[in-house]
């Protein structure tokens, strides 16, 4: 069984256009190989015209999650691809050799304003696999196995790895394992993790009592994993408690990371920069627009005072 080595407080600040999101994982918190950062955005209400997302940016050398709770995201890149993620959408972009990609509030969302809420984890990719095609996974809520423990009470959804014997249908380059648990009042779940893997709790609803040391962690807390293969997660509270449990084989890797792209050494994190201001990643048409509708946004924020606020 594990237990837990330490709990972090995750800690806020922008990200993107300036949209407000707490780090989970990465920055104060440490990193946990393979996983670079956990950003967690929202519970956020914006009103009609505030909805801040993040224009135009590159990325190379690992995969992005995103993982919407609430609201609507629309997200394009410079390879053609576009589509729209709703309420329990993930996508799981693999980034590779690079693209230039944007994710922006849905224009209902940016005409009419609404609730956001979700996920983004960065993936680390092996050195083998950094330069390889950009591939997206983008998975509907309909097709992410949702299974419940035999009383009932908890229920799990399998975005990566297994549980109760039930496994994802998002494909993985190292072995990993990405869960959302729910767990009503009074109610306990042990979850087997292969000793080989380093992993983390995040709590985004409710309290959790985590690990052979009983461990209290509250919302906005990470939880790092000690070793052994096996975690438990009870909630002793009276209300719901929400939390992930991301898992991982460590990759053992020099890292060498530089904003938007995440690479071996600093001599290929400098080509990186070379291919995307040469223009090798390519452009999105539009980007002047996204880039005005965010600026927009911002002062829309500053006029009604939602921008002080985070």
């Amino acid at each position: 069984m594990r237990a837990v080595k330490e709990v972090y407080q995750g800690k806020k600040q922008r990200e993107g256009g300036g949209f407000v999101v707490r780090r989970a994982l990465g920055g104060a918190t440490p990193s946990c190989d393979p996983f670079l950062m956990l950003d967690h955005f929202g519970p956020q209400t914006y009103g009609p015209g505030e909805a801040i997302g993040a224009p135009d940016h590159p990325h190379r050398g690992f995969e992005t999650v995103s993982y919407i709770i609430t609201g609507e995201t629309c997200h394009k890149d410079s390879q053609g691809n576009s589509g729209n993620l709703g309420p329990g959408w993930v996508q799981w972009m693999t980034a590779g050799s690079g693209v230039v990609h944007s994710e922006m509030p849905s224009p209902k969302m940016q005409r009419d304003g609404g609730t956001i809420e979700g996920f983004q984890l960065w993936v680390n990719l092996p050195a083998k696999d950094k330069m390889t095609a950009p591939r997206y996974q983008d998975t509907p809520p309909e097709k992410i196995p949702v299974v419940k423990t035999t009383d009932g009470k908890v229920t799990v959804k399998v975005i990566a790895g297994e549980s109760l014997g039930t496994k994802a249908i998002i494909s993985t380059r190292s072995p990993m394992m990405y869960l959302d648990i729910r767990l009503t009042p009074g109610s306990e779940f042990t979850q087997h993790v292969p000793g080989s893997h380093d992993g983390f709790i995040y709590v985004w609803g409710g309290t959790a009592t985590v690990g052979t040391n009983k461990k209290t962690v509250t919302f906005g807390q990470t939880a790092v994993l000690g070793g052994g293969t096996e975690i438990s997660i009870a909630n002793k509270t009276n209300e719901e408690c929400r939390v992930l449990l991301i898992a991982g084989e460590p990759l053992k890797e020099p890292v060498a990371w530089h904003g938007p792209f995440v690479m071996n050494t600093q001599e290929e994190i400098n080509q990186a920069f070379l291919d995307y201001q040469s223009g090798k990643l390519g452009k999105i048409p539009g980007a002047a627009e996204r880039q005005r509708q965010t600026e927009a946004a911002r002062q829309t924020q500053k006029n009604t005072g939602t921008w002080n606020r985070k």
